[in-house]
Parts: structure tokens; sequence; C-alpha cells
């Protein structure tokens, strides 16, 4: 479904009347899925990554074609369970880290594994 994107941006400061005209269709598959055979969805349970505005019920697009880098925010396989974290290298060890400092960081083991790397965050607000 192609849904109409206007041509204006939307002021978060002082409103502005906006254009009365669009610039183009936005497919949303198309903005948020660059690798379609290798992107999915998963619905977000639990607060670690709250400040970074991760939130529970938040829809993650999560991409395993793309490679993760330091800081990347990934989705991983620890201890046979997924979670959401960011990524970090520290003098060659992977961690995963979470935004909310009521949480530790875990230490990637071998058996461990980065799923994929987290593209885009879907947030309903109603």
């Amino acid at each position: 479904m192609n849904i109409p994107l206007f041509l204006s941006t939307i002021k978060a400061g002082f409103p502005s009347p906006a254009d009365d005209f669009t610039e183009n269709h936005l497919d949303l598959n198309e903005y948020l899925v660059p690798h379609p055979v290798s992107t999915f969805f998963v619905r977000v349970s639990g607060d670690s990554m709250i400040n970074v505005g991760i939130l529970e019920g938040n829809i993650l697009v999560v991409d395993r074609a793309a490679i993760h880098h330091n800081n990347s925010i990934v989705v991983a396989v620890v201890d046979n369970e997924f979670t959401v974290k960011r990524f970090k290298n520290i003098n060659g060890e992977s961690y995963l880290y979470p935004e909310n400092f009521k949480y530790k960081p875990i230490k990637l083991k071998d058996n461990d594994e980065i799923w994929g790397v987290v593209t885009s965050v879907i947030n309903k607000l109603i």
C-alpha cells in the first residue's frame, strides 16, 4: 500500500501550514526494508532499551544481512534466548549493552550469536 508523502516537513517547534500537494507516495516496505529476504519484524518486551526510545510493545525491523559494527543495536541470541542490546567491542571482547542503567552489560560467549541489526523502530502512539 502506498501512502501519500507530503513535500513539506513537519516542524517540531512553531507550527506552519501544510502544503496542499504531495511529493510522492511512500511505500513503507520499500522505506523500512532494504533486504526483504533477510528482514523480519519482532515485538519488544521489557525495558532494557528505553534510553534509546525502544519501548515495550514497539516493533523492531531487523535485517539479518546488515553487518553489525561497534555501537550497532542488534538482536542477539544469548543462552538460547533472543535479546535486543547495543553491541560493543572493547579490547577485542564483544559485549551487549543495555540502554537502561538498571541492567548490566552481557559479555558474549562463543555459543552466543548476533542474529541481526535493528534498522528501524516502529512506535505506535495510539
